[in-house]
């Protein structure tokens, strides 16, 4: 009998064990992620939001592009009157008909919590900031920015 064999003879119990407690433990974690702060509440015409990034790691390649994963909270305006929005993050805003090209950085969800992959650079500078563009059903654009938090720069340097 070699090793691994006697290995897991010797040990069958405490790894079925461990193959019974490990779905528990992820279970746990799933119901009590840890998220990083979220960005300051912005007020702009009649909505007032605060984004949230889903962590506190560098964007990611999705669909051959760059995204940072965010939720937008609306805590004042209704979602409803959303025609559309995006939200990039980089030096500047990027107009909107350059943002409908891509399915990517548009916000999704319900009016509790709106998700995105927001577009961004491999690698953030201090520059860079997140942008949101609103375009409303009256065809009203709204612009709003916030400087990405320190974490976010560090990483992904």
């Amino acid at each position: 009998m070699n090793a691994v064999k006697r290995f897991i003879q010797h040990n069958k119990y405490w790894l079925n064990a461990l193959l019974l407690v490990l779905p528990a433990w992820f279970y746990y974690q799933s119901l009590h992620p840890e998220f990083p702060a979220p960005l300051a509440e912005q007020t702009l015409g009649k909505y007032s939001i605060t984004p949230m990034p889903f962590d506190d790691k560098p964007p990611y390649i999705h669909d051959n592009l760059y995204v940072k994963d965010f939720l937008l909270l609306f805590n004042k305006g209704d979602v409803d009157s959303v025609r559309q929005g995006y939200l990039n993050i980089g030096p500047n805003a990027m107009p909107l008909a350059q943002l409908v090209e891509h399915e990517l950085g548009i916000l999704h969800g319900t009016k509790h919590g709106q998700h995105v992959h927001a577009l961004a650079k491999k690698t953030l500078s201090e520059d860079d900031r997140v942008w949101l563009t609103i375009e409303t059903w009256q065809g009203e654009v709204i612009v709003m920015n916030w400087p990405l938090p320190e974490y976010l720069i560090k990483e992904s340097a």
